[in-house]
């Protein structure tokens, strides 16, 4: 068996981010009885909750090696800090200080230091509320199904609150490194600090030393933006014109003229929903993936169109200067069926995310291809999933590793607190992880099973994300060391309640995906719920 089975009292465990994810582990953790440090670079619990009018810093085009994630100062910025690796350092100091006088461009500092998330202002879930919650609390008495991001925002912040989470969160602080002690025994994390001070910010950099490490920093950090042909170039010369959905706000900037929306997940989708009687026209271009949104679901304002082949610019000299507001952009679309479009305004790259930890660099691989990860790395250079996770939880080879919220189409809030429970558990002590081998096996078999890339991680097929939580469960139950098949100590599955509501929703949606058994939209999701 993993070195888990028995552990003592008091095993410290550094969590990685404040969002659901992040708030769900740090709770269940302290309710085993462990000491608990929550990293969160922004200002408040939330994760991808929390609303921002700021927006990060333009990606670079195409997107960077996934090691880097969204560390790296962007086009726009003038202020970053990143440390660099302790290998490339001469000394580890156990605290360091730098100061920066950037009084006049503190909120871009603050924006470089920890990037807002790609909340926008219409935000709503799209998986009802009674479905999308946590064992750890309940929406308050009269909650509707659908709410905004506000509601949800306040939802997460509350089980923070309640459970203690705030008080034991270094907020304003990026985790930079997390690498084993030379002896092993350890896990060492390197965090720098964002403190505002009267005439700029103090960074203060520091070494901690814990049992266990949480990863829970979410998919939606690291923008995924394709190479495609003279997107490069319209990207620098008309640099606020082209954005990824990441940067969305609100659909006022673009009233009455004419937008490209790259992509048909859901927030393309949303995207073109919120822009449906505000602008001109809208076209969605989509590539005919496996999990493009049918286009029955957009608005009838909203033209499909298929991939783009390239983007032109014109050799008119007239041209040549950027186009003042209202003009479209001096060029135009080629797409892969031969069709041109033109007189475009903007371009919103609904691409994705990169799969990105970049506070494990030992982790990651931007050479290795994404058949070849051995048994060691975790993101490999397409950076489209998470290898060599037991349960898509714990990593095979050093399981005081463990992931958090890694499984894509399903409902986030639920089964993420049932992660959280068996990561807590089986840090307790109270929970035993099959031996290395047997790991391996399974995983392995899932590899073969499902094959590599995102869908890897996709639980989309019917009965998958309850099979998931089902076994989940009764593995941890089995070896609950100190519950002694006790009920009342047990970890609890989906309630009979929940599984109702999960049908009724599956229900509605079916038939919106011929061919794709009883997929539902709720499954499709991607960021809302």
């Amino acid at each position: 068996m993993s070195e888990l089975r028995s552990q003592p009292s008091r095993q410290t465990v550094a969590v990685i981010g404040a969002g659901i994810s992040g708030v769900c582990t740090a709770a269940h953790l302290l309710k085993e009885g462990l000491s608990v440090t929550v990293f969160e670079r922004s200002s408040i619990a939330g994760g991808i909750w929390h609303y921002d009018d700021r927006v990060p810093g333009d990606s670079p085009y195409p997107s960077n090696t996934p090691s880097l994630g969204d560390y790296e100062v962007s086009q726009r910025g003038q202020f970053s800090y990143v440390t660099p690796p302790s290998e490339q350092r001469n000394e580890t100091p156990q605290n360091q200080t730098f100061r920066v006088e950037a009084n006049n461009y503190l909120s871009d500092l603050e924006v470089h230091f920890s990037p807002p998330g790609p909340c926008y202002r219409g935000l709503r879930n799209n998986v009802p509320t009674y479905l999308m919650k946590s064992s750890l609390g309940q929406w308050p008495e009269g909650t509707e199904p659908v709410v905004g991001q506000r509601d949800v925002e306040n939802y997460v912040q509350g089980l923070a609150e309640v459970h203690d989470i705030n008080n034991q969160t270094l907020f304003h602080t990026r985790v930079d490194e997390v690498k084993k002690t030379h002896d092993g025994s350890k896990w060492e994390l390197r965090s720098v600090t964002l403190e505002k001070e009267e005439l700029g910010v103090r960074f203060t950099e520091r070494l901690h030393l814990f049992d266990r490490v949480v990863v829970a920093s979410g998919h939606y950090n690291m923008a995924r933006i394709p190479d495609i042909t003279g997107l490069k170039e319209w990207k620098t010369r008309f640099p606020a014109r082209i954005i990824h959905s990441k940067q969305y706000r609100n659909p006022q900037r673009y009233r009455d003229q004419n937008v490209v929306v790259l992509g048909a997940g859901v927030s393309a989708l949303d995207i073109c929903r919120e822009l449906d009687g505000v602008v001109n026209k809208v076209y969605q271009s989509a590539r005919g993936g496996q999990f493009d949104l049918p286009v029955s679901l957009l608005p009838s304002s909203t033209r499909r169109v298929p991939e783009i082949a390239s983007f032109i610019l014109d050799n008119d000299e007239r041209h040549q200067q950027f186009p003042e507001d209202g003009q479209h952009i001096p060029g135009k679309i080629a797409l892969k069926d031969g069709q041109v479009l033109d007189k475009i305004h903007h371009v919103v790259m609904a691409t994705g995310y990169i799969t990105s930890y970049p506070f494990l660099p030992h982790l990651h691989s931007d050479t290795a291809p994404i058949t070849e990860p051995g048994e060691y790395l975790v993101v490999t250079s397409d950076g489209n999933m998470a290898h060599n996770l037991h349960k898509d939880i714990f990593y095979i080879p050093d399981p005081t590793l463990a992931f958090v919220g890694v499984p894509y189409h399903v409902v986030t809030f639920s089964l993420f607190d049932f992660q959280a429970q068996a990561v807590a558990r089986v840090f307790a002590g109270r929970a035993k992880l099959p031996s290395q081998k047997l790991m391996r096996h399974e995983y392995e078999r899932r590899v073969l099973e499902k094959g590599l890339g995102r869908g890897f991680h996709s639980l989309h097929q019917e009965g998958k994300e309850l099979a998931y939580v089902r076994e989940l469960v009764e593995w941890v139950n089995e070896g609950d060391v100190h519950g002694e098949g006790r009920n009342d100590c047990n970890m609890k599955g989906h309630t009979e309640e929940w599984l109702a509501g999960y049908y009724e929703m599956k229900a509605k949606t079916r038939g919106l995906f011929p061919g794709r058994g009883s997929k539902s939209v709720a499954e499709d999701t991607t960021l809302r719920n």
